[in-house]
């Protein structure tokens, strides 16, 4: 089973932040493509660099031919698409996070870049979107979609400034563009409300198939009401099925450096080797056959309020 997100990579302002260093990586099947990354790049410079000039997400929908220092890297890679996602604390940037997706003539995945600027429009509409093999009739609709605020996958997550995850795209009556969805073979959904930088709101959105899972297990993890632990919330795995909410918890004092530091200063972190260390995040490692994580947080002014979790 090989997930639609391929490969991850955490870039981090310089101390004198002038330069994006490269932090850490998850490089799957292909390792190879992590030497490719220049140890530091400028601001502007390639998608991280973008992301952090123009303060907000950047979706480059078809890696070849295009901009992309590392482009003839990715391909030979077969990355596709990549999307940046900038993390800023107090209006400074704290670190760039890239995915990296990938398909073959029988994937089925999309990514898709959602936004709002209320000076123009009370609804959400589609920034961009990379659709892979999608029969065509699933991105039109979804370019001539306009969401109000709590409608659709992008709505709920702008209404909740929360990450949104839909195990079963046809049955959900809160998937505007379902019964297409299914036609297209999409059946997972997963929204995230990003980081940015004014008054425009964004909210990337990942869809995938059965055959080709974004991931292999997503969940949803935020602190209790006391703030003493992380406590499971929606999720699915592809070897388990649903996630049972609260059925996984983590005091603070027990959290992995990575994820306490992910809390602490609003950076994304990833963990390799996962299955190899203790506690719920190994045994869910364990349980969908991963041994590579992504911790995405949500911020909501200034702090993280959850994390949206990958284990690729």
């Amino acid at each position: 089973m090989k997930p639609f997100i391929r490969v991850a990579e955490i870039w981090c302002p310089s101390q004198d932040h002038a330069l994006l260093e490269f932090g850490a990586g998850l490089f799957g099947d292909v390792p190879g493509f992590a030497s490719s990354a220049a140890p530091s790049l400028g601001r502007a410079e390639g998608l991280h660099g973008e992301a952090w000039d123009q303060g907000r997400p950047i979706l480059l929908k078809q890696i070849e031919g295009s901009h992309l220092p590392r482009a003839e890297a990715a391909k030979q890679a077969g990355l596709t698409c990549a999307v940046a996602l900038p993390f800023f604390v107090g209006g400074e940037l704290s670190a760039v996070l890239v995915l990296f997706g990938g398909h073959d003539q029988a994937c089925t995945g999309a990514i898709e870049l959602w936004h709002n600027d209320s000076r123009i429009s009370s609804d959400m509409t589609l920034v961009d979107g990379y659709y892979g093999g999608t029969p065509p009739a699933f991105e039109a609709l979804s370019r001539d979609t306009f969401l109000p605020r709590g409608t659709g996958l992008p709505g709920l997550a702008w209404q909740r400034d929360e990450a949104v995850v839909m195990a079963n795209l046809g049955e959900s009556m809160r998937f505007l563009r379902g019964e297409v969805a299914s036609d297209a073979g999409f059946q997972r959904g997963v929204a995230l409300p990003c980081s940015a930088l004014g008054q425009i709101s964004y909210v990337l959105t990942l869809l995938s198939g059965l055959d080709t899972p974004l991931a292999r297990r997503v969940e949803r993890w935020s602190l209790d009401r006391p703030g003493e632990r992380l406590v499971l919330g929606e999720g699915y795995c592809e070897v388990t099925g649903t996630l049972v909410p609260a059925s996984l918890q983590m005091p603070l004092i027990d959290l992995h450096d990575a994820i306490a530091q992910s809390l602490d200063q609003g950076v994304p972190a990833v963990l390799d080797g996962a299955a190899r260390t203790a506690g719920p995040v190994a045994a869910s490692a364990q349980a969908c056959g991963s041994d590579a994580v992504v911790w995405i947080p949500v911020m909501v002014e200034d702090k993280v309020s959850e994390w949206l979790v990958l284990y690729l």
